[in-house]
């Protein structure tokens, strides 16, 4: 109702903003004409010509109608699909930074190009993001002569899935005759080469995972990005609400395990828990006291005596036994609150953890900080060494460092709330 009155009294915004779209895509049709009378080399340097006017104060929306006529042109010409009115407003909506409904088969990728190819007249590069491999690269392979045509080059970065960081990289060339009918017209480049591309197509993960890779290099020529000015995410929805807050890590194992955890393993099995659960009430009768809603457990004086006499020392506590607390912490915590076939199961020698929401397994997950080699060693098992998170960032936090960030989904308007909490929450 309040709606209602609401679009009587100062009319309805969608249609306001149809309007200036529309005004925007005569003058683009009224260019058409003309576009096609030139040649290749003709639109080529029209954008070279676009490109100094930006360098000389021009704006990008000051060039949008020209910049979108040729890539009209370009489109028709090299893969005889002509972009509609429809997806000359979705190529403004990309522009401007904004989320654009489309659904699958409605020329989505098409509409990029329009967008894409405006921005990169900036000379800082501009991301297309896709959730997968396959359709970066296609994407590529088939919107690749739009670009190519207009001067500007385009490459693609895959999971190359051997560690090399260089290999699954890519630069289309239409010259290029790949011996893998899958790769046709694509040239391998080295990575840094791909992203030094006018547009470079990839998968949100490779994206993320370059960016904290160039975090950790030594020297600045190690590095393969060259920044983050301006990104169009394709389902966007999957990505900046389904996996917003999943972290991307790069993990390394730290040195050989301490003896120490099998030490305390057989230490902590003489201890004895209080039945008191809060010292502030009474003295504790235990070795130990477990505090279920924080998760932790911790010695009573006679614990600590306990474990001196079991170590051979005068003072547990004291500064030259301190290497050794985080041990007997993790070694106390494993055997008093975390328990077999509830917390974690044993399968072929290895602790898989237990999802305490869920009850799946969690296969490859290891509890952090020397946790999971406590349990290891608590159990028998073969106590291996511990990943460090060397490098880590979620997906919402990465995304929200470009300078302007676009995305295409089918389901923008039923999901407009949770965009505008992904794209603003801290």
């Amino acid at each position: 109702m309040f709606k209602n009155i609401v679009k009587k009294v100062m009319g309805d915004p969608v249609e306001k903003a149809l309007s200036n779209y529309r005004v925007t895509v005569e003058q683009i049709n009224t260019l058409e004409p003309a576009t096609k009378k030139l040649s290749a080399e003709d639109m080529r340097a029209k954008t070279k010509e676009l490109k100094r006017r930006i360098d000389d104060g021009k704006t990008l929306d000051d060039v949008l109608p020209e910049a979108f006529a040729l890539v009209r042109e370009a489109a028709i010409r090299t893969i005889g699909q002509r972009h509609f009115d429809v997806q000359l407003i979705g190529g403004m909506v990309l522009h401007e930074g904004r989320i654009a409904e489309m659904k699958t088969g409605e020329g989505k990728t098409l509409t990029a190009t329009l967008a894409l190819y405006l921005n990169a007249l900036l000379g800082k590069g501009v991301h297309l993001v896709t959730p997968n491999d396959y359709l970066s690269k296609v994407g590529v392979q088939t919107m690749g002569p739009i670009y190519h045509y207009l001067g500007l080059s385009v490459g693609v970065i895959q999971n190359s899935g051997n560690g090399d960081p260089d290999s699954g990289s890519f630069i289309f060339d239409p010259e290029f005759p790949s011996e893998d009918a899958r790769f046709q017209n694509l040239r391998p480049v080295r990575r840094a080469e791909a992203y030094a591309a006018d547009v470079t197509y990839g998968t949100n993960n490779e994206f993320g995972f370059d960016y904290l890779r160039d975090n950790m290099v030594v020297d600045k020529s190690q590095l393969v990005q060259r920044g983050v000015n301006y990104a169009i995410v394709d389902e966007v929805d999957n990505i900046l609400i389904d996996e917003a807050r999943t972290p991307l890590i790069i993990s390394g194992q730290a040195d050989e395990p301490s003896d120490l955890y099998k030490k305390f393993a057989q230490i902590v099995r003489l201890l004895k828990e209080s039945s008191v659960k809060s010292v502030d009430d009474e003295e504790p009768d235990g070795d130990f006291v477990v505090d279920l809603k924080d998760r932790v457990a911790f010695l009573t004086d006679e614990g600590v005596e306990k474990v001196e006499r079991a170590l051979g020392i005068d003072q547990l506590y004291h500064p030259d036994n301190g290497d050794m607390i985080p041990y007997l912490d993790n070694s106390l915590r494993a055997y008093a609150l975390y328990h077999l076939d509830k917390d974690y199961v044993i399968q072929e020698g290895e602790i898989i953890i237990v999802d305490e929401f869920t009850g799946r397994l969690m296969y490859g997950r290891r509890f952090s900080e020397g946790l999971h080699q406590a349990i290891e060693a608590k159990e028998g098992v073969l106590v291996r060494r511990e990943n460090l998170t060397l490098a880590t960032i979620t997906f919402q936090n990465f995304f929200r460092m470009y300078n302007k960030l676009a995305g295409m989904t089918g389901t923008a308007l039923t999901e407009a709330e949770e965009f505008e909490k992904s794209t603003t929450s801290t």
